[in-house]
């Protein structure tokens, strides 16, 4: 049997839900800067696969990395961890 390789996970806030299917889940990180010091907080966005279009704006989410499902998605919904009130 052969084992799959570990896939990538990161937990994020969901921004955009208006299209079909997908998501848009922006993933902060803290990076320290080079030279003062100070750490700053740098942002990117990913799109992601919702099968059963559960997700909706603000709620707090885990995905995971797949095979390309279309030209910009190729993260997956694994679960949702807070749903906004």
């Amino acid at each position: 049997m052969e084992s799959r390789k570990l896939r990538k996970e990161k937990i994020g806030v969901v921004i955009s839900n208006k299209m079909e299917k997908s998501v848009v889940v922006e993933v902060e990180r803290k990076i320290k800067h080079p030279k003062y010091g100070k750490f700053v907080k740098k942002s990117s966005s990913f799109m992601v696969h919702d099968e059963k279009k559960e997700c909706s704006e603000g709620d707090k989410v885990r995905i995971a990395e797949t095979r390309p499902l279309s030209k910009n998605k190729c993260w997956r919904l694994v679960e949702i961890i807070e749903k906004v009130k």
